[in-house]
């Protein structure tokens, strides 16, 4: 199945950060991908006053997003922001396109590295999969990648790959542990992984940052199969579908749990 990563930078305008996802899109189309998701916050960075400009999944942004699907034929997956009680918002992930209509809110909350998401984000409480031309896949944001429970969850739900959207903050080991934890969370659940992260801006808008880029695919055994470096850039790529299934005769980390001795 050919899926593409599109690692832009958007900044706080979400009309013209849907103009950027049309452009991409039709590029990965071009190339012959059937998905292409986009990182985290792609309606609007990090560092950007989120209630105010959050809107509805039947709101134009999300609307705009839906037409570009459909003009393309492709899925596309992109991150915005909802309203959410209390003047918060959600994280979502919109997924759409042929066959598919769904939303993901991000469950985990980056409250850690001395920020809280939580103060402006409300969490989400279910997790989400979509299928593309009969491919089941997980959808996944950012700060999830530490929680494996999740990507098993998928797995579970017969999913045989990941989509994880990020805005991954700069700081010391950030890279390390972005592409650590994106390999752990592929051998974890035995899914292919396809990371993708805002580009590294040089300096952001304020004082949060707003990616590093680095997106990534990773295969169920854990190996890098494809990666992208710190600019803007869109990676086309192939993922094997039957390799799922070969790895997990081999490693069989799934089939092997015990979750009774953790109840």
């Amino acid at each position: 199945m050919r899926i593409a990563i599109g690692q832009l930078t958007t900044g706080p305008d979400p009309d013209k950060n849907l103009r950027f996802v049309e452009e991409w899109t039709r590029r990965a189309a071009d190339a012959g991908a059937r998905a292409v998701v986009f990182p985290e916050a792609s309606m609007a960075c990090f560092g950007t006053p989120l209630a105010p400009l959050a809107q509805p999944l039947d709101g134009p942004w999300a609307d705009g997003v839906r037409e570009i699907a459909r003009a393309t034929g492709t899925v596309v997956v992109a991150g915005m922001f909802t309203p959410a009680d209390e003047g918060r918002v959600t994280n979502t992930l919109l997924a759409t396109g042929p066959g598919v209509e769904e939303s993901y809110d991000k469950i985990h909350l980056y409250d850690a590295f001395g920020f809280r998401e939580s103060e402006a984000v409300a969490p989400g409480s279910r997790p989400a999969v979509i299928d593309v031309d009969g491919v089941r896949l997980g959808l996944a944001t950012c700060y999830d990648v530490r929680f494996p429970e999740l990507f098993r969850a998928h797995a579970d739900a017969g999913a045989v790959g990941t989509l994880l959207a990020a805005s991954w903050g700069a700081g010391p080991g950030k890279l390390d542990q972005w592409e650590l934890l994106v390999r752990a969370r592929a051998l974890d659940a035995t899914v292919w992984v396809a990371a993708v992260g805002q580009a590294d801006p040089g300096t952001g808008p304020g004082p949060v940052p707003t990616g590093i880029g680095h997106s990534l695919l990773v295969g169920p055994d854990g190996t890098v199969r494809a990666c992208l470096g710190a600019e803007p850039e869109l990676l086309v790529t192939d993922l094997d579908v039957e390799e799922v299934g070969a790895v997990r005769e081999k490693t069989s980390v799934l089939a092997n749990r015990r979750p009774e001795v953790w109840r």
